[in-house]
C-alpha cells in the first residue's frame, strides 16, 4: 500500500526520517505473532486469551509511540497527538486486558481500544492523505481497526477461542499490511541513501 515517495514528492516538514521503517516492522511482527497464536492455540482458556491479547494491544500502542519518533512528528504536531492518543488508548487497553479476564471483558475493552485508535489512525490517513508516506497505510490499518471492533462483540457468546479468532484475523491482516509499509519505507531508505 506505501507508494514510493521521494523527498521532493513529499510535502515540507512530512518526510520520514530513515528509520521509521524498524517501529513499523515491529508492529508488523506482533501482529503476525498474536495471529499465530490465535490460529495455532487450538483451545485457549480466557486467561490466555487476556494474556496474549493484552500483550499484543500494549505492545502495539507502546510501538505507535515510538513511531511517532521515528517518523518524524513533534508530539505537539496533529499527527504527533492523534497517533499519541492512539498508543495510550491501546496501551491502556492492553495492560487492562493483562489484569482482567473474561470473555465480555475482553470483548469490550479491546472492541473500544481498537476502535478510538482505529478512528484516530483513519482520520489521521485521511487528513495527511497524499503528505505522508503512510498515509494509506494509516487509512487502511483503521478500517481494519474499526472493522475488528465492530465485529468482536457479537463473538462474546462464543468464548475465547472464536474471540481470539476475531481479533488474530484483524492482526493477520493488519501486520501483513505494516509489513509491506515497513519493507518499502526501509527500501526507499536504503535507495535514497544510496543516491548523490
Amino acid at each position: 500500500m506505501t507508494q514510493p515517495k521521494t523527498p521532493s514528492g513529499v510535502a515540507p516538514g512530512m518526510a520520514p526520517r530513515a528509520d521509521l521503517w524498524k517501529p513499523v516492522l515491529l508492529r508488523s511482527a506482533v501482529a503476525l505473532v498474536f495471529g499465530a497464536v490465535t490460529i495455532f492455540w487450538a483451545a485457549p482458556s480466557v486467561e490466555v486469551m487476556g494474556w496474549s491479547g493484552g500483550l499484543y494491544l500494549l505492545s502495539t500502542g507502546l510501538l505507535l509511540l515510538w513511531g511517532i519518533r521515528a517518523s518524524g512528528f513533534a508530539k505537539e504536531s496533529v499527527p504527533g497527538k492523534l497517533h499519541s492518543s492512539a498508543g495510550s488508548v491501546l496501551a491502556g487497553a492492553g495492560a487492562a486486558l493483562l489484569l482482567l479476564h473474561g470473555d465480555l471483558l475482553f470483548g469490550v475493552i479491546a472492541a473500544l481500544g481498537l476502535a478510538v485508535a482505529g478512528a484516530l489512525e483513519l482520520f489521521c490517513g485521511l487528513k495527511f492523505r497524499g503528505r505522508h508516506v503512510l498515509a494509506r497505510d494509516w487509512i487502511a490499518s483503521g478500517i481494519i481497526g474499526l472493522g475488528t471492533a465492530a465485529i468482536l462483540p457479537f463473538f462474546v457468546s462464543l468464548g475465547a477461542h472464536a474471540l481470539l479468532g476475531v481479533a488474530g484475523g484483524g492482526a493477520i491482516i493488519s501486520g501483513v499490511l505494516w509489513a509491506l509499509a515497513g519493507l518499502t519505507i526501509r527500501h526507499d531508505a536504503r535507495s535514497n541513501a544510496g543516491t548523490p
